[in-house]
C-alpha cells in the first residue's frame, strides 16, 4: 500500500516538473521587453529578502530572550555550595560527594590535562547537567537536586584509551 502510495506522488511530481520544463522551455522561445520583467522580480525578490530578514530577527530575538541558559537555580538569600572539580586522565577529583535535595550546588569545573566533558546523570541515565572540562578555564555548572540517589559523572568528551573508565558519584539524600 505505502509502496503504491510513493510511487503515485512520485509519478505525480515527475510529471509536474515535466509540464514546468516544457512550459518554460515553450517561452522561452518567445522574445518580450527584459526591462518590465526584471523591475517586477526585483520588487518580489526586495519584498522577499526583507520578509525572510524580518522573520528569522524576531524568530532569533525570541528564542534568545532566555540566554543564559545556565542561570543559577537558587535564590538571592540561599548561598550555593561551590564544589571543585578537576578532571583528569581517567578520573575526577571532586572536593565534595554528598549533598541534600534541595541544595543548592555551584560546580566549579576545569581540567588538568586535556579537554574532558563533565556530565550529570540521573539513576536512570538521563542527562541533567553538562560542561566542558577544559585546562586553564573553568567552567560553572548550577544545579539543585530535587530527588535523592546516587548521580553518574560521566566524562562526555573522548580522551584516552581510558576514558570508559572516567566515572564518578555524586550521593544525594534526603
Amino acid at each position: 500500500m505505502i509502496q503504491t502510495v510513493a510511487w503515485m506522488v512520485s509519478l505525480f511530481f515527475m510529471l509536474v516538473i515535466t509540464v514546468v520544463f516544457a512550459f518554460v522551455a515553450l517561452k522561452s522561445k518567445e522574445k518580450q521587453d527584459y526591462e518590465p520583467i526584471k523591475k517586477k522580480w526585483y520588487k518580489a525578490r526586495t519584498f522577499y529578502g526583507v520578509t525572510l530578514v524580518v522573520l528569522f530577527l524576531v524568530i532569533t530575538i525570541y528564542t534568545l530572550r532566555e540566554l543564559p541558559y545556565n542561570q543559577p537555580v537558587y535564590s538571592a538569600g540561599n548561598d550555593p555550595t561551590i564544589v571543585d572539580v578537576e578532571a583528569l586522565q581517567f578520573g575526577w577529583n571532586i572536593s565534595d560527594t554528598e549533598f541534600k535535595v534541595g541544595e543548592p550546588i555551584e560546580f566549579h569545573v576545569t581540567s588538568a590535562d586535556v579537554t574532558h566533558g563533565f556530565g550529570i546523570y540521573d539513576e536512570e541515565l538521563n542527562l541533567i547537567a553538562q560542561t566542558q572540562a577544559m585546562p586553564e578555564y573553568t567552567n560553572k555548572v548550577f544545579i539543585t537536586f530535587d530527588k535523592p540517589g546516587t548521580y553518574e559523572i560521566l566524562c562526555l568528551e573522548y580522551c584516552g584509551l581510558a576514558h570508559h573508565l572516567m566515572i564518578g558519584t555524586i550521593e544525594v539524600t534526603e
